[in-house]
């Protein structure tokens, strides 16, 4: 057995809210005049002859203002051209070209497919790189898409991408910034989050793409308006330490940074398990690895950070992150998710159903779907676990008593007809596409499921209004196309419920499958373990949860990487470029047990056919 290496001092077990990953060695994040002024040396060395040109493309979602007026004030001799005033279509062509794709719904929408040269107009586009090309002056060229005039201009630049998460866009949208040059600062949240998500996001992915490998620097446009600062300042790095960052987190386990959400339905474990702000009224959601919406923390030498999201790794590095099969089989997107979903003295979920896989695909162009299971981290004496309809159900009268419910006029008994099954700590459930369910109250439960995370058909929330004070969006006629009703409680039970095998045991390490459903492409295993677990990525990810003890550590049995410490209830991902790693306890931890569960892809681990 190899000998833990000394823990660094994070208290024992505590949950760590800002996990980081490490650039390069020689690698410094720049902030403020210093910044900007190297940017803007970089081009004056790079102009060849031309007007030196620093090409600034901002994800939708930066505060453009703010960061005109941070580079203006460190480069007062560079003109600075605003792209999107000069050559964004008008905001209703805009409206008009993307309306099919946000339709009337106010949750879902179509993907879209669109690349961001929709919302330019060509001449206007050709106009702005005439006028670059005309003028001698130093200049700075910002908005969402100016890469796409730099590339018409012809000479020499430099390229700085400023990124932004998906979380820190979404706190702006909540307290009234707009999506990107709409009208809509009152628009309700969840409407600003569609256009965002089948939309924007899409298309500004599909633009950075093209970027990555041409950028010189990155800046985190995060720290620039933030709404809820942390005190850093907005920092930037090169393009050559970006790219060896994510590399190198492609290959060692690595944490995305989580963030904590309320909900109606929210309890109170989170905040005293996880150390969070005692004075929020409840925490329904930790989103602790859907890299889709997750940041990076990439931090020097000396500690000074920039914030990216984990999505650029996922994008950068798939072959790595996911291997070969996973990659082959969903493209450059991180297909398994983890979250926390707290009742513990909150109120019960939805009552609700996620969509099959043709139906999601036909309706809302994702070619993949939700399934899911619930993982109990903790539960009250009296949690339960609503899942499946109950023997011989009446169809027609169940779908009735919640239209009737939808109305107001009275509320939908759920016990008449869907199962409640007892729920303990560590039991798992499994919940694949169309099966009806919901977590009661007093539950504390991990959520270990396919990525595409908004489809979610609520059929019945117990009478609430939303944290808005508007009625939670229901989606009936969805819901009513993807139930299975063939699955009732004996089906359920045979299928669903307690669906542990032992795989081996060799008297201290024991290997349990947990789930997935055969419908499911995810496969769940549980170690448990009093010193150490031997794992292998096999060629794809792994997600792995520490649901059992205080702390562990993974570390490599090559010495590929540094010893990683995992606290309890921590989600940490283990690229499938690791291969071989163990998980061991360290030197101060106190547990006499531990116990984790890893969820992988299945179907893609070397050797599988």
């Amino acid at each position: 057995m190899s000998t833990p290496s000394p823990s660094p001092s994070v208290p024992i077990g505590q949950y760590v809210k800002r996990p980081t990953v490490p650039l390069p060695a020689d690698a410094r994040v720049l902030t403020g005049e210093t910044a900007w002024a190297r940017a803007a040396e970089t081009a004056l060395d790079r102009a060849d002859g031309h007007a030196p040109l620093l090409v600034v493309d901002a994800y939708p979602g930066a505060d453009l203002p703010l960061i005109t007026k941070t580079i203006a004030d460190a480069l007062p001799r560079w003109r600075i051209v605003d792209v999107e005033e000069a050559a964004a279509r008008p905001t209703a062509e805009i409206d008009a070209f993307i309306a099919d794709n946000l339709t009337d719904d106010r949750v879902f929408g179509v993907m879209s497919h669109a690349t961001i040269d929709a919302f330019y107009d060509e001449d206007r586009l050709a106009a702005t790189a005439a006028d670059l090309a005309a003028d001698d002056r130093p200049t700075v060229l910002i908005g969402w898409g100016a890469d796409l005039v730099a590339r018409q201009a012809e000479a020499p630049y430099v390229l700085v991408l400023a990124d932004m998460a998906r979380w820190e866009i979404q706190l702006r949208q909540r307290a009234g910034a707009t999506n990107w040059r709409a009208a809509n600062p009152d628009e309700d949240r969840l409407r600003k989050y569609k256009r965002g998500f089948f939309v924007e996001w899409r298309m500004a992915d599909r633009h950075k793409r093209t970027m990555f490998d041409r950028l010189d620097f990155v800046f985190d446009a995060n720290a620039v308006g933030a709404y809820e600062p942390d005190g850093r300042a907005a920092g930037m790095i090169t393009g050559d330490a970006f790219r060896a960052a994510v590399a190198n987190a492609a290959h060692r386990p690595f944490r995305v940074v989580p963030f904590f959400d309320p909900g109606v339905w929210g309890g109170q474990w989170m905040k005293r398990k996880l150390d969070l702000d005692p004075g929020q009224p409840n925490y329904a959601w930790c989103f602790d690895c859907v890299p889709e919406e997750n940041s990076l923390l990439l931090e020097d030498a000396d500690g000074g950070l920039v914030e990216i999201p984990s999505l650029d790794l996922v994008l950068t590095q798939p072959k790595a992150l996911l291997g070969e099969r996973t990659f082959a089989r969903f493209g450059a997107e991180f297909p398994i998710r983890t979250d926390f979903l707290d009742t513990m003295e909150g109120g019960n979920l939805s009552l609700q159903v996620h969509p099959l896989t043709d139906y999601i695909y036909q309706t809302f162009g994702m070619h993949y779907t939700q399934d899911e299971s619930y993982y109990l981290l903790d539960a009250g004496d009296d949690a339960v676990v609503y899942l499946g309809t109950k023997d011989d159900v009446d169809k027609e009268a169940m779908l009735e008593d919640l239209r009737i419910a939808a109305t107001g006029e009275r509320p939908f008994d759920a016990e008449k007809y869907v199962n409640a099954f007892p729920a303990k700590k560590h039991d798992h459930f499994l919940i694949p596409a169309g099966t009806i369910h919901s977590s009661g109250a007093n539950s504390m439960v991990l959520e270990i499921s396919a990525t595409p995370f908004i489809f979610t058909f609520k059929m019945w929330d117990w009478g609430r209004l939303g944290l808005d004070g508007i009625p939670r969006p229901v989606h009936l006629d969805h819901a009513e196309q993807n139930m299975q009703w063939d699955r009732d409680r004996a089906w359920t039970e045979a299928n669903l419920v307690g669906r542990v095998e032992e795989l081996s045991n060799d008297g201290d390490v024991v290997e349990e499958r947990t789930g997935l459903h055969e419908l499911e492409f995810i496969e769940v295993r549980r170690h448990w373990f009093s010193e150490e677990a031997v794992h292998d990525t096999e060629g794809t990810v792994n997600v792995i949860n520490l649901v059992e003890g205080d702390e562990v550590e993974v570390v490599s049995p090559t010495g590929a990487f540094e010893p990683y410490q995992i606290h309890y209830a921590e989600t940490f991902i283990v690229p499938a470029a690791v291969g071989p790693y163990i998980i061991r306890r360290t030197a101060r931890s106190r547990g006499q047990r531990f116990g984790t569960v890893k969820a992988s892809i299945r179907g893609t681990r070397t050797g599988e056919a």
